[in-house]
């Protein structure tokens, strides 16, 4: 870790704190050149692994426009495509994966946008399930009804 005051190439830790909900660290550190102190948060990199092999780090805005295609003209607003976005995340960190299969994130995507809207659950579930006919639609649809609560 380098300093940002004189460049100096180490530093020493002072103290050490998790955040609240675990997903980061924070560092108190002292340079032993100048002696300032500052302050850096780690965070473990979540990313994905595409199907094409290419690795790259996971990025909320693209779930998030991807669930936000399969809204379309649906009553959802943009703060719960924000916290669908949110809750796939955590989802993802907390399976202890540091390399997620992008058909992983399809998945996850899955269970709270079913909770959210079951017409915009049906467009995205036909892309990441791989939906062949009609028949899977109908199967799906009588998962769902099957998964609603009595009236």
């Amino acid at each position: 870790m380098y300093c940002p005051f004189c460049r100096h190439c180490d530093s020493r830790v002072l103290d050490s704190r998790a955040s609240e909900d675990g997903s980061s660290i924070r560092r108190r550190r002292q340079c032993p050149a100048c002696e300032r102190r500052f302050t850096t948060i780690e965070q473990m990199q979540l990313v994905v692994l595409k199907k094409s092999g290419v690795v790259e780090p996971f990025n909320r805005d693209k779930v998030i426009q991807g669930v936000r295609k399969a809204c379309k003209g649906r009553p959802v607003t943009e703060a719960e495509l924000a916290r669908l976005g949110q809750q796939v995340e955590e989802a993802l960190r907390a399976s202890g994966m540091a390399e997620v299969p992008t058909d992983e994130v399809g998945l996850a995507i899955l269970k709270p946008l079913g909770e959210l809207d079951p017409v915009a659950y049906l467009r995205f579930a036909s892309v990441y399930k791989h939906y062949d006919s009609v028949d899977d639609f109908e199967a799906e649809i009588a998962n769902l009804r099957a998964a609603q609560p009595a009236h």
